[in-house]
């Protein structure tokens, strides 16, 4: 059985959506503009911003596994409050910042609340949501986020993006959703039949246990090289553009806008496609679909070709993300599903080293050097999704935990795929 009724399920998803791609909308009115901000307010130049800007997300990546089963043990209500919460608190930090350190901070703040709430919203979606269902929740929402993102610039720049007033509405935006959070969701903490209620770092463990599935390690190395090749495509790519075509601005701006309208437009096709083939057959094509899209970009000699390869490589990028949710949801169960989200997304350090390699790729090789290594990180991410789906699950624990009956029992649960809250 799920944790939650089905009324009550339906309104967490409901909520989950729609407050994510408020979010999405709070969070793209401002962080669009951070280096901007830092360099007309404070001076700094691009080595430093992008130190600094990347320092948030690398530091979220570190933090995020403990999130997710954290929320294993005491509920998801709580970890998603509190770190929405302190998401807000970080934006309205960023914006009356009135010094590097306070918006190093700030910029902190926000970025590992952002990234603990992330593995829990969508572990909460799978425990709200019945299995037959989730891949069109995830599905619809990574299209509210992308549509979020999409806007929220454009209301950036209307609210004024070099002011105070968007940072402190998005976060007004992120405590309004954490109220919603608190009065909707009960406050159910998945908890393995059987567990002790004294263990010793009971959720240490949970997520020790996690990292030792193969299947769950091989994922987190392809979503890093998947991530490394779309999470920040839009840093690399307009380095490229700006810096080889005389139009390279403009044309950046149209890859911008068909990336936007093809995720509206392929949303729904690509839900059917992974419904019908599967989730690792549309994370096999997708990645393809990823290194088409690469080399199509080294080879393409006009902003026609531009615009067709960035169609290719859009429609790869709606493929794998739900596809990969639904991939880890599967080889989870009730009572590990937080950890299994909190340690795949350790995987968003590819948002950190994508922009990091795609820049040392172009400064050495130039544009078509970066764009073919970023076409192998997609093949070998097809390689390693492939490999964690054909490993087994796990047969066998650690002596120590062996030897606690709390820990045999879930160990039991998840080899026989059962869910640990009957």
């Amino acid at each position: 059985m799920r944790a939650y009724g089905e009324k009550t399920g339906q309104a967490i998803v409901l909520l989950l959506i729609a407050g994510s791609g408020m979010v999405a909308i709070a969070r793209g009115m401002t962080l669009t503009f951070l280096a901007i901000r830092l360099q007309q307010d404070f001076g700094l130049g691009p080595a430093v911003i992008g130190m600094l800007i990347g320092a948030g997300p690398l530091l979220g990546a570190a933090a995020s596994p403990f999130a997710g089963t954290i929320s294993d043990r005491i509920g998801r209500r709580s970890v998603l409050t509190i770190a929405l919460l302190f998401a807000g608190l970080g934006l309205i930090g960023l914006g009356l910042a009135q010094s590097v350190a306070a918006f190093a901070i700030a910029h902190i703040v926000s970025s590992v609340a952002a990234a603990a709430y992330e593995p829990v919203s969508r572990a909460l979606m799978s425990d709200a949501a019945p299995e037959k269902l989730r891949l069109k929740m995830f599905s619809w929402r990574y299209l509210m986020i992308n549509a979020g993102w999409a806007v929220g610039p454009m209301i950036g720049i209307a609210i004024g993006a070099n002011s105070p007033a968007p940072f402190v509405i998005a976060g007004l935006v992120h405590f309004i959703f954490a109220a919603a959070i608190f009065v909707i969701v009960p406050n159910v903490a998945a908890k393995p039949v059987g567990e002790k209620a004294a263990s010793p770092a009971p959720g240490f463990r949970r997520l020790v246990l996690a990292l030792r599935d193969r299947r769950l390690l091989f994922y987190v190395g392809g979503g890093t090289l998947l991530m490394a090749v779309y999470g920040q495509w839009s840093v690399t790519l307009s380095q490229y553009l700006t810096t080889n075509l005389a139009d390279g601005m403009k044309i950046f701006a149209l890859l911008v806008t068909t990336n936007a309208t093809v995720v509206v437009l392929a949303t729904a096709p690509a839900r059917y496609v992974i419904e019908r083939i599967g989730p690792l057959k549309a994370m096999v094509l997708g990645c393809l679909l990823f290194l088409g899209g690469e080399l199509g970009f080294a080879a393409a000699t006009s902003p026609a070709m531009l615009i067709g390869f960035m169609v290719l490589f859009t429609i790869g990028e709606v493929l794998v993300v739900p596809a990969e949710y639904v991939l880890v949801d599967k080889i989870s169960n009730d009572g590990n599903r937080g950890a299994y989200f909190g340690a795949h997304s350790l995987a968003s350090v590819g948002n950190f080293f994508g922009p990091l390699l795609g820049g040392l790729a172009l400064g050495a090789l130039g544009g078509q050097g970066m764009f073919m290594l970023f076409a192998i990180l997609s093949a070998g991410s097809a390689m390693l999704f492939a490999l964690g789906h054909a490993s087994p699950p796990p047969t066998s624990l650690d002596g120590q935990v062996a030897g606690e009956g709390s820990e045999v029992v879930e160990g039991a649960l998840h080899r026989a795929a059962r869910p640990a809250l009957a």
